[in-house]
This record gives C-alpha cells, sequence and structure tokens, in this order.
C-alpha cells in the first residue's frame, strides 16, 4: 500500500477547520495509541517570529482542538519543546504567539526536554547507527520523557543551508539530540535517518502535521524570503510528508540524501512515484524556490566541509566554542533582523495570515473555527 500524504488549500478564515479536515483525510486515529500520551513537538526556529521559520499557533491550536474533539483528553496532550545554543525557546514560544495557545487557551502540558523531571537515558536501536555512534562513542542519550508516547512533529515548509528543504524528519533534531547536536551538522544527512530509526523505535504513534501558509525560500531556518503559499500538510510517513514538500518547492526528493537514504532503508517512502497525495491536485505545483547561503552558514560548512576541517572539533568541541554561537547570534539577531528581516515581517504582518498571527497573540482576540461558532458538536 502506498504512503499517503494529505495536502489541502487553507485560507485565514478556514485554517481550523481545514486542519481538522486535513487529519481526518488520512485517517490519522489508526496512527495513534489512544492510551498514551500525545506529545506535540514544537518547532522554534527563532525566539522572534519571522514567516515560515516556526510552527504556526494556528497549527497548533488546530491540531490540539482536532485532538480533543476526537476524544484525547487534555492531560493526554503535552505541548514539547527543546531550546538550542542561539534559540531561546521561552523567549520563542512567546514571540510565536506559541505560548497563547498551549497555556492560555488549550491549557495542556508542557516540558521543556532540557530541564528536570526529564532524564536523558542511553538508547542503542536493533541495527547500529549509521553515524551517531561514532559521534557519540560514549553514547547516544535521548530523553526519557519521549520513550512509549505518540508523537506529533509540527514543522513549517521552508528551505534549509545544510539539508536544501526542513521538515518532518528534521524536527526530530531538536527534540532527540541534546545541545550538543551540532556536533552532527557534517554528517546531517546520515543524522537524520538515524533519528528516524529512533523515532520508529520508541513511538507507538508518529505522525507529522506541516504548515505552508508561508512558506520560506533562501538560506533557512531564518534568513528566508516568505511567501504566501496557503499550504497543509499531514502524513504517517515522515519521509512521504518531506518527499511532497520537497517536490512542491521545486526540488527532486531523492536528490536530497537524508530522504533517499531513509527510503533506501525502508524507513519510509521517498519517491513521489509511490506516494498517494489526497486532497488537492499538486501535480503541476512548484514554487520554484532556490536554496541559498548566509555569511554564516558559508562560515559554518568552511568548518564541516572546507578548508577549515582539520579545526573542527577544536573550534566546536572545545572551551572556545561560545564564539560560534556568539557570532551566529550577533549576525541572525542584530545584523540580519534589523538590515533585512524586519522590513519582511511588516510586509507579512499586512497579509491575511500576518493579521491571524496578531489575533493569536490575546486570549481574547484568538479566533474559534466556524463549528464552535454555530454550536457544532
Amino acid at each position: 500500500m502506498k504512503s499517503k500524504v494529505a495536502v489541502l488549500k487553507t485560507s485565514p478564515d478556514t485554517v481550523l477547520e481545514d486542519y481538522r479536515k486535513l487529519l481526518k483525510s488520512i485517517g490519522y486515529l489508526d496512527y495513534l495509541d489512544r492510551s498514551k500520551k500525545v506529545l506535540l513537538k514544537i518547532n522554534v526556529s527563532w525566539h522572534h517570529w519571522y514567516p515560515a521559520c516556526s510552527t504556526t499557533p494556528w497549527q497548533l491550536d488546530g491540531v490540539i482542538r482536532t485532538l480533543l474533539e476526537d476524544g484525547f483528553s487534555r492531560e493526554q496532550l503535552v505541548s514539547t519543546h527543546n531550546r538550542t545554543v542561539v534559540v531561546s525557546d521561552k523567549r520563542g514560544e512567546k514571540g510565536n504567539h506559541l505560548r497563547q495557545v498551549d497555556e492560555d487557551l488549550h491549557g495542556i502540558e508542557k516540558i521543556r526536554l532540557y530541564e528536570k523531571p526529564v532524564k536523558w537515558v542511553k538508547f542503542q536501536p536493533e541495527k547500529p547507527f549509521r553515524v551517531l555512534g561514532k559521534i557519540f562513542p560514549d553514547g547516544v542519550k535521548i530523553p526519557d520523557a519521549l520513550i512509549g508516547q505518540n508523537i506529533i512533529q509540527l514543522p513549517t515548509m521552508k528551505t534549509h543551508v545544510f539539508t536544501t528543504i526542513t521538515g518532518a524528519m528534521k524536527n526530530a533534531f531538536g527534540g532527540l539530540l541534546s545541545e550538543r547536536r551540532h556536533w552532527t551538522h557534517s554528517v546531517i544527512h546520515e543524522t537524520l535517518v538515524d533519528l528516524l530509526r529512533i523515532q520508529k523505535e520508541i513511538h507507538p504513534g508518529l505522525l507529522a502535521v506541516m504548515d505552508g501558509t508561508f512558506a520560506g525560500e533562501g538560506p533557512g531556518p531564518r534568513a528566508m524570503i516568505p511567501h504566501v503559499k496557503n499550504y497543509i500538510l499531514a502524513s504517517a510517513d515522515q519521509v512521504a510528508i518531506d518527499a511532497i514538500s520537497a517536490k512542491m518547492q521545486g526540488f527532486d526528493p531523492m536528490k536530497l540524501d537524508f530522504i533517499r537514504l531513509a527510503h533506501e532503508e525502508g524507513l519510509g517512502t521517498g519517491d513521489p512515484v509511490d506516494i498517494e497525495v489526497v486532497g488537492e491536485d499538486i501535480s503541476d505545483v512548484n514554487f520554484h524556490f532556490v536554496q541559498t547561503e548566509t555569511f554564516a552558514s558559508r562560515g559554518q560548512k568552511m568548518i564541516y566541509h572546507g578548508w577549515l576541517k582539520p579545526m573542527e572539533n577544536f573550534l566546536l568541541r572545545t572551551p572556545i566554542v561560545p564564539w560560534a554561537f556568539f557570532a551566529s547570534r550577533l549576525y541572525h539577531d542584530v545584523f540580519w533582523l534589523n538590515l533585512v528581516g524586519k522590513k519582511r515581517i511588516r510586509k507579512a504582518l499586512d497579509t491575511g495570515w500576518g493579521r491571524l498571527f496578531e489575533q493569536y497573540g490575546s486570549l481574547e482576540t484568538i479566533p474559534r473555527p466556524q463549528r464552535e461558532q454555530d454550536g457544532i458538536e
């Protein structure tokens, strides 16, 4: 049976209803263990709001509402966060209007994978790792809170400086690996395959719901050109949803190593010919996106793959490593954001999606789906 990916066109007025339709169209309940918790893996790629960068509030809201309407209890839902060495998830969940959804509106549990009571435990998959065993010779550790629970990855549709596109598979990167995850960037494609294998072993239910209302082109995940595209996607196959997203953006999925390797290993379907797309006819969809670099990413690639490669351990695994984090924050948060980003943000706020984003800034203005307004159960 072919892997199935649902793709729907949506609008700011209908997006909450459309997320419900999207999940129903893949029979999402068949892929979740109703007796377990459902971890909603948030993506905060920047602590500033920037279109297409991080999980959208309507994406999180639409998924939570659907789960609650279909019988999951509020106590079963867990908003799941990680942080990075350059991004604060606590600032980001507020700035991206996510705290207003999970905490203020729905009042569901929240865990931060880097804080107690979460413990990091060693994990060895049934088959040997491709690369993680070499990068972490003392053992690969993952958060115990993830083990034995359902998970729904909540990525956005965008390009990425290291993987060309980023989506469901990359969304596990922040959750499953510690803040030393940057050690894997030189072998990022193989790392994502290792992480998918872990997910398949520890989660009884595994879904991905991707927001492409804004889609990001260029040097993602932060310094992108945002485009209004009005698409949302869902699948129980992490490889397939990334493949369809890549195809829609204008890339050949099987030329992206992480998709091809996962496909060849039987962890999912990466060839669009073998994927059933339900909902929209996307046969002629091509955004013609181009993945580009920033000054910061060029420097990183010199370390991971270029003439600075012999100094990788010294530059990124010794006490001098904070220089790289400082340089990244200085470039993105000060230089790029003020010179380029804020103009794009103002333009995005003047769209229907930008106005919807602002509505999510306060509990009093968060919209309700039409069915709820009409009193339909």
